[in-house]
Parts: C-alpha cells; structure tokens; sequence
C-alpha cells in the first residue's frame, strides 16, 4: 500500500501541479486573448492526460497537442497552457530512449515552427524563445534518463560485485576446508598406520616365544610408538597452529617440506620398511614443497601398509623395500617414489582406515596436492609387476 501511494503521488502530484499553474496564468496574466468557455475548457482539457504522464508518455504528449493546437490558434493566453506543454515533453524524453527523445524533438521542434511561422511570422523572439524553452526540457530529461541508467547500472555493479565477493568467499572456506582434511589425513593416517606396524610387531616379540622374552626388542618397539606420538603430536600441533590462522604466509612457511624427508624416510624405517631416499634439488617454494612432503608422506605410509605382501594392514611389515627419489627436471621438482608391495588399488585409495577394500583418500588426496601446486600425479602398479609406484611433477615457478 505504501508503494501504490507513493506512485499516486507521484503521478498525480505534478498534473494537480500543472493545473493549478495554468488555473493561475490564464487568470492573470493577459499575453493574448482573454479566456472564454472554449478557452477554458481547452486549457483545462490539455490537464487531464497529465495524469498518466509517466506510464503512457507518448499519448499524454499527443492528447497535450490535441487540445494546445487549437487554444494557441485561437490567439488565447499563450503561457497559461506552457506548464502542461513542458511536463508532456519531458515525460517523453524521461521514460524514453535517445532515438526517441530526437524524434519527439524534431516533431515539436518543427510543428511549432511551422504553426508560428503562419500564424506569428513576425514574431521571431517568440519563435526562438519557445524552441529554446522546448530544447531545454527535452535535454533535462534525457539527462535524467542518463542518470537513471546510469545509477541503475552502478547499483546493478555492485550486486553483482557484492555476489562475487560472496561467491569468492565460499569457494575460499572450500578450498579451506579441503586442506585441513587433507592435513589431518596425512598426519593421522601416517601416524596410525604407524603405531598400528609397531604395535604388530611388539606384540608378535611377545607372543612369538613367552619363554625366551626379547625385552630388548620390545622396549625398542615400544620406544618407536612413544617416538611416533611425541612427532604426531609435535606435527598436529604445527597443523592446528597453520589452521588458527588461516591464509598466512609467515603460517603457511612453518609447514614441513623438503626438509622433513629425512625424518620421514627414518620413521618408515622404525616401522621395518628399507627406505632408499635421494634428494637432488635447491630451495623450492613453501607450497611446493609442502605438497612434496605431503605425497612423500601418503606414499610411505601406503608402502608400510600395503608392503606385507598379503598379510593385511594390520600384519607386521617385515623388510619392504621403498625407493624414494626427489630431483628437479624442466623448472619442476620430480618425486618418484617406488616399493616392493602390492601396493593400494589405485582406483580407490591407499588411506583407507576401514581395512582392505574399504574406500579412502590417500591417492585421491595426493592428486589434489599436486593440483594445488599446478603439477600432476600418477600412481599405480609398476610396469615390471614387482610393486607400486607414484610419480609427480610439481612445477615450482619462483612468483608462488
């Protein structure tokens, strides 16, 4: 109801307007002849169209003409239906196009001309004076027009600019979002899968012969489990520390890289995998060589799982040979990394924490790090059938 009244205010507040004005001129102005009943009743006529002037424009300003025609013919008092005459033609050029607000102009413009020429032709100042006053409106309302359009056209900018932003926004806590399950992956996959081999194996120094305990061997099992926790526990704290303050460069440079591949490479060890690591590259990018750490990680932690030869994730892992090396090639840094298991089914994951069989992420996840650098990756069985290989390329331009 507010916006009905506001428009019928809007509408019918410049004809009431216009009607008092002309009410007004033609009472006490006397620039011509003086009003009678026609006179009248053709001035008050020319009002009543105004009040649709904004949603019919082109009718109102011929039903104006109609009646001003022949009021202007009869010699009444020019000014009193001007007001009229000036809201008609700039409800033209308002609501309409260019083109149109032209040809309206031309139209008017000439008509007037003509009517004055045959019936004032000595009346030159008043000639130019109406076509100046007519080209004057007709350019107000294309200018308003112009405006309209224009604030219209900022508005719809920042909208969309507004949605853009928002858009942005929820694909950033994607992406967010996709990372810390990605790390947390890593990490607790590794670190279980782990504690899981080395659990196994005190255990079966347990059980293999009660008798003739091997207190030795168990302590040092038990030594690694603790030794696995304390740096699970010194990572995860590094992870969550990234986490609390997303987007960070200072941050994002405190996670592991090139680096760390030594520790890794020991901690397989610990878990009973022959790690083989070579390393040949220079200082790379902080995302880079996380991603490098990352895949790295995955990839260890597939062979200790997958590297007992049928026993199960959970056997002991005894003796499987891992072969990691890292170089740089064409402006990317290589990983290839290579074991002796029957490795994870590549059409699924190596990550799986279910047990055999059971969908999981690691691969999946070692993808979508070598995405996020730009690079690629490839894992699957070995050509000669002796194994599992995952190979990346991770293009390390400097501007990263």
């Amino acid at each position: 109801m507010p916006c009905f009244r506001a428009d019928l205010r809007a509408d019918v507040g410049p004809a009431v307007g216009c009607a008092a004005a002309a009410v007004a001129l033609g009472l006490f102005l006397e620039d011509g002849r003086p009003l009678d009943a026609v006179g009248w009743t053709l001035l008050l006529a020319a009002q009543v169209p105004l009040l649709w002037w904004r949603r019919y424009p082109l009718a109102v300003l011929f039903a104006v003409v109609l009646c001003v025609v022949p009021y202007h013919a009869l010699d009444f008092m020019h000014s009193a239906p001007v007001p009229a005459s000036m809201l008609a033609l700039f409800s033209a050029a308002v609501t309409g196009s260019a083109r149109r607000t032209l040809i309206v102009g031309v139209t008017v413009v000439g008509s007037t001309l003509t009517l004055n020429a045959l019936t004032n032709p000595d009346e030159l100042a008043d000639i130019l004076r109406t076509t100046g006053w007519i080209v004057a409106v007709l350019l107000f309302g294309g200018y308003l027009r112009i405006h309209r359009e224009n604030v219209a056209a900022a508005l719809e900018r920042a909208e969309r600019a507004e949605r853009t932003r928002e858009e942005e926004a929820r694909r950033r806590v994607a992406e967010e979002r996709l990372r810390i399950a990605r790390d947390l992956h890593d990490l607790l996959a590794h670190t279980i899968t782990l504690i899981g081999v080395q659990t196994s194996v005190a255990a079966h120094v347990l059980a293999a012969d009660p008798d003739r305990l091997d207190r030795a061997a168990v302590a040092r099992a038990l030594d690694d489990i603790a030794g696995t926790c304390r740096s699970a526990r010194g990572e995860l704290r590094t992870t969550l520390e990234v986490l609390r303050d997303l987007g960070t460069p200072d941050a994002r440079g405190s996670l592991p890289g090139l680096h760390g591949l030594p520790d890794l490479a020991e901690t397989a060890r610990a878990a009973g995998a022959r790690v083989e690591l070579t390393v040949r590259s220079g200082e790379v990018p902080p995302a880079v060589g996380a991603a490098a750490y990352r895949i790295v990680q995955e990839a260890l932690t597939n062979a200790v799982r997958h590297g007992g030869g049928g026993g199960g994730p959970d056997a002991p892992t005894t003796g499987v040979g891992v072969r990691v090396r890292v170089y740089e090639e064409q402006d990317a840094l290589r990983l290839r990394i290579t074991d002796e298991g029957t490795g994870p089914d590549p059409r699924g994951d190596g990550g799986a924490a279910g047990g055999a069989g059971a969908p999981g992420f690691g691969i999946v996840g070692m993808r979508e790090r070598a995405r996020s650098v730009g690079g690629s990756l490839e894992a699957g069985p070995r050509d000669d059938g002796k194994g599992f290989e995952v190979s990346a390329v991770l293009p390390h331009g400097r501007d990263r």
